[in-house]
């Protein structure tokens, strides 16, 4: 039994209180679960282009002041009534995709798109009273992020939110499981379905993009093609399986997408989006082979922002598609995804490149600015 159960915990958290102001490592008030709701204790924490998409304030729906973080991994310190599917000391995964596995799109096959607390965590507070269970030192409410919001020593979320995984695998390592591996992997495996011998083309070389070339590598891919304005990307890709690496500012004023058709005669039977730009999406369709090609968006794209492409694309047997959290239904596969990495089936320690202390995570916000790292994991 947790020394707090009950009661509620103060502790270190980096709230954003407006976009673009640095975050203020400061103590925070974290309440008690309420009923259906768990309180964890995270060990680690890493740094997403999503965290850094909403402080910008690009994110038309982002709430302030709010503790964001998704990618997380931590111990179950205490849960609130009726909570059944985990217990104090469970070491868990949060997971900004819920599963419920009651709502209509739980019950559906391959969909992950689950309803069930959807509509407070939109709203940044916890279902149950519609409030948040974050409080400043002065008692002003703090808006969750997410439905996770780990930037914060401890955290409060709901069950629906809570992956329990085995003890034995390293916290620091499978809290990227929460978000952008886990997602590259399975918009290959879920989303495309890639098959054995296939050719593919991805744009974006960030951890995402890199995680989607390993998965194309697993799938048996025949070739790789790598696409990214930045050449210092390109050893990574190779290292992760790319076949080919292609920096477009290398083909003057030809479209990207007319090189990529040129190489492989008609396209690609898969494209991978991993940018979160318009422009980069209708390229990425535009290569995808005619007759069968599929090409699938991953990256977010500014609030406001809308896709485009000749309809003739499409007539001539495109497919455009999308994937939230690469397809998985949450709280059964992230545990699955955990296994296949312990089995040394994937890859994750070679995508972190930086590690330090979680006060330390304005830093860490400079780094991904740069484009110096893939994941900084940062340690409570």
């Amino acid at each position: 039994m947790s020394e707090f159960e009950g009661k509620e915990i103060e502790c270190l958290a980096a709230v954003a209180w407006e976009p673009k102001v640095p975050l203020d490592v400061t103590k925070i008030r974290v309440l008690p679960p309420q009923a259906g709701e768990v309180r964890v204790k995270h060990v680690a924490v890493a740094l997403c282009h999503t965290d850094v998409y909403t402080w910008s304030g690009m994110d038309a729906e982002g709430l302030f002041p709010t503790v964001l973080g998704h990618e997380a991994a931590g111990i179950v310190e205490s849960v609130g009534a009726g909570v059944t599917s985990v217990k104090p000391g469970d070491h868990v995964i949060p997971c900004y995709q819920a599963y419920c596995g009651d709502c209509k799109f739980c019950k559906r096959p391959n969909i992950n798109l689950c309803t069930s607390v959807r509509s407070a965590t939109g709203q940044g507070v916890m279902k149950s009273d519609m409030k948040p269970r974050f409080l400043s030192m002065d008692g002003k409410e703090i808006f969750h992020f997410m439905g996770t919001s780990s930037f914060s020593e401890y955290s409060v979320l709901h069950e629906q939110s809570v992956a329990k995984v085995q003890e034995d695998a390293p916290l620091d390592k499978v809290c990227l499981l929460g978000c952008g591996i886990a997602t590259g992997w399975g918009a290959v495996w879920n989303t495309a379905q890639v098959e054995k011998g296939a050719t593919a083309a991805v744009f974006g070389l960030g951890a995402v993009g890199l995680a989607v070339i390993e998965g194309l590598k697993i799938a048996g891919a025949s070739r790789i093609i790598a696409i990214d304005m930045n050449p210092g990307k390109f050893e990574a890709a190779k290292k992760w399986g790319a076949t080919d690496c292609i920096n477009p500012k290398d083909h003057g004023d030809t479209p990207i997408q007319q090189v990529i058709v040129k190489m492989t005669e008609f396209g690609v039977d898969y494209s991978f989006e991993c940018v979160g730009n318009v422009q980069v999406m209708r390229a990425a369709l535009e290569c995808a082979h005619r007759g069968w090609g599929k090409s699938i968006i991953i990256g977010v794209a500014p609030a406001g922002t809308e896709i485009s492409t000749r309809p003739f694309q499409l007539v001539t047997g495109r497919t455009w598609m999308g994937t939230a959290f690469g397809g998985w239904k949450s709280r059964t596969q992230v545990p699955e995804l955990v296994a296949r990495y312990m089995n040394k089936e994937v890859m994750l320690d070679e995508y972190i490149t930086h590690t330090m202390p979680f006060a330390e995570i304005n830093k860490a916000f400079d780094l991904l600015h740069e484009g110096a790292c893939l994941r900084c994991v940062m340690m409570f």
